[in-house]
């Protein structure tokens, strides 16, 4: 995936060729656009109720998200030769902010609480066509059928948990701003954390009516991510969606 390296943490990370991350992109988003339009639907079966196919839909994506996060570690395992935390903290950018003087953490952890508003304000714009409804986890949850299956269905709300998770923590932002953004600066020089937003927005093929507010939200991440070097401000304001909707979905669940 191209040959020159970059020094900007002590673990040497290589940097991608335009091919090599392109290469990562479609490992990423090419599984989830077939598990969201071809497998689950084939999971469900035709003529699927609503509650039998946002279930199908949850675990086609679920799947598809915790690949992401086995891509990533095969991807660090054969380029540090090691999984150890020391390793993947630097190779992965999960380290605390840190500014051009060396300085880390304290005060520059604000900076986290500035992209996470940055990017509320950014999904508040209404952007985005409509999707399918079939397909609006939350219309789904907001509806009288979705109350009665979610409610006291932990099984389901352990599934949703598990997507969550692995959306926001282990899967698109480790792979999209810990692996790829440190490695695209070799390629596409000072404009990487631009192309890394655009390229976050087009993985959406899973679900294409959010790539105009995926692009806008994945920039700001991506520049958050670049700026202070640290995946972790990505993490944070991504997370925070999830945070919300797995309050409501407990609320529901315990109803």
């Amino acid at each position: 995936m191209g040959q020159p390296t970059s020094t900007l943490t002590r673990t040497t990370v290589r940097q991608y060729s335009r091919a090599g991350a392109l290469a990562v992109w479609a490992a990423a988003a090419v599984p989830m656009g077939l598990l969201s339009w071809v497998v689950a639907p084939a999971l469900a079966g035709g003529g699927a109720s609503q509650p039998r196919f946002t279930v199908s839909l949850l675990g086609a994506l679920t799947a598809g998200l915790i690949w992401q996060f086995a891509l990533v570690l095969a991807i660090v395992a054969r380029e540090q030769r090691s999984l150890r935390w020391s390793v993947l903290r630097e190779a992965l950018w999960l380290k605390p902010p840190t500014d051009r003087a060396g300085r880390r953490g304290g005060r520059l952890w604000w900076w986290a609480a500035a992209t996470t508003l940055g990017v509320a304000a950014l999904e508040m714009v209404p952007t985005d066509p409509t999707g399918p409804i079939r397909r609006s986890f939350g219309d789904f949850l907001n509806s009288a059928t979705g109350h009665e299956f979610f409610r006291g269905n932990w099984a389901l709300f352990a599934l949703a948990i598990t997507m969550f998770l692995f959306n926001t923590v282990l899967g698109e932002e480790l792979l999209f701003r810990g692996l790829l953004l440190p490695r695209m600066r070799g390629a596409f020089g000072k404009a990487d954390w631009i192309v890394n937003g655009i390229l976050f927005g087009l993985y959406h093929l899973h679900q294409p009516w959010s790539i105009p507010s995926s692009i806008t939200t994945g920039l700001l991440q991506a520049y958050a991510t670049r700026r202070w070097h640290s995946a972790w401000l990505g993490i944070i304001a991504h997370s925070a969606q999830s945070v919300f909707f797995a309050v409501i979905v407990f609320t529901v669940v315990v109803s």
